[in-house]
């Protein structure tokens, strides 16, 4: 399968390609030259075997293809399981069960396979450029961390992190450089996006991104989505439908992209905290980013969602068809911590911030009449966001084993401007 850039000027290339490069010369994001016929997919399989099932078409001609099914084993070692909530028609897909307790887990362990396997015959090093706003770069520290030939540069925006989360990207080390930036979590998107597009810095340190951006963090967040539609449709009969928490539109991309490939789901609607503009955009607005405010959901701090070009794309451009597809819900601080304390209080249930995001608009669509089968995703574990959900529910929280053993590490990050120059320093030295 050959892939194109979103913005149509640069020359299609294969999957390894793409996946090696990040971002497309032309600074637009790979797609699939057109999307494969619609997959003849089982529920019963395992999650590795589901993945290998679903991305096949994606990896035909490369020179991963006969590999898949070994990095589909090696990534996907962990459940993902789909619970009932309170009401028997309302779920929650549990994405949190990976090594640093986020669904960003999945994509970065899958790149991680795909990329060492890619650069095995290669003796130049390659520097993976990372942007968090919270999540992402654990996960890719994680998944890269004393991998050879690999060096992983996260840059996050300082205080704009949960104490844990920031705990989690400098406690690597050896391969992995964190960098707390003095910005946003858009200054560092646009830091890492600069420095992707800059041929002449690439000819000296080759790099790529481990963001959504990448087609090897996206691809194989399909798999859940799969996994989860067609063990439910196969027990009940009924397409699931999802609420999706999101700020970058990776994660809800990938349940988009699941659907159109046949996977049994049935509506997918967006949940983000009061950075709008999907939703402003969904009622009918233009699309307009706008510099991101600081929220307890931080991981979705986004105001320039990297992936709206790739759903624009998959539109082809029809705002018009967009808007009839899908619905976006913003949901402020004060309704999250109601959740949170709500839905403790009265059922036991506990919430990261994003997935109480997802609860809260679930709950609107109930109210508002709306029928069938449901699941809210489940973003993170509660115990990453402890300063926020402790206070709320009145007890502290469990923290999972893998997670407690990376809080167990001391932990450093380098202190710099949000400034291009300051990046691209790093990644010289």
């Amino acid at each position: 399968m050959q892939f194109i850039s979103t913005r149509d000027s640069s020359p299609a290339v294969g999957l390894g390609q793409a996946i090696a490069a990040g971002l497309a010369p032309d600074g637009g994001l790979y797609v699939p030259r057109q999307l494969p016929a619609k997959r003849q997919l089982q529920a019963g399989d395992s999650l590795a075997e589901t993945a290998s099932m679903l991305l096949a078409p994606f990896f035909e001609g490369d020179s991963l293809a006969p590999q898949l099914a070994e990095i589909c084993r090696q990534a996907f070692d962990f459940p993902v399981p789909l619970r009932v909530l309170a009401t028997p028609d309302d779920h929650v897909l549990e994405l949190f069960h990976g090594p640093t307790a986020a669904f960003k887990d999945v994509g970065a362990r899958f790149l991680a396979n795909a990329l060492s396997r890619l650069r095995a015959q290669d003796t130049t090093p390659l520097t993976i450029v990372v942007a968090t706003s919270g999540d992402t770069g654990a996960a890719v520290a994680a998944a890269f961390h004393r991998q050879p030939g690999l060096r992983v540069v996260v840059m996050y925006p300082d205080g704009r992190v949960s104490p844990r989360q920031a705990h989690q990207l400098g406690c690597f080390g050896d391969n992995v450089v964190a960098l707390r930036v003095a910005g946003s979590f858009d200054d560092c998107q646009a830091m890492a996006k600069q420095a992707l597009a800059d041929r002449a810095l690439q000819a000296t340190v080759p790099l790529s991104s481990a963001n959504s951006i990448s087609l090897g963090r996206l691809l194989p967040q399909m798999t859940y989505y799969a996994h989860a539609g067609l063990q439910h449709h196969a027990s009940s009969g009924n397409l699931l439908n999802l609420v999706i928490p999101t700020g970058n539109l990776g994660n809800a991309l990938a349940a988009i992209l699941a659907r159109e490939l046949g996977v049994p789901l049935g509506q997918i609607v967006l949940a983000t905290n009061a950075n709008d503009v999907l939703p402003r955009f969904f009622d009918g607005g233009d699309y307009s980013p706008a510099a991101s405010v600081a929220t307890i959901a931080n991981a979705m701090d986004v105001g320039a969602p990297s992936n709206f070009e790739r759903l624009r794309w998959l539109y082809r451009g029809n705002d018009m068809a967009l808007r009839k597809a899908f619905r976006a819900f913003s949901v402020d601080d004060a309704t999250i911590r109601q959740t949170i304390a709500r839905r403790h209080a009265g059922h036991g249930e506990m919430f990261c911030p994003h997935t109480a995001t997802a609860v809260q608009v679930l709950e609107q669509l109930r109210e508002q009449g709306q029928d069938g089968d449901w699941a809210v995703v489940a973003t993170a574990h509660p115990a990453k966001f402890e300063s926020v959900v402790e206070p709320l529910i009145g007890m502290p929280l469990q923290v999972p084993t893998a997670l407690a053993e990376l809080l167990a590490r001391p932990a450093h990050a380098t202190p710099v401007p949000a400034d291009y120059q300051a990046l691209k320093e790093q990644l010289l030295a």
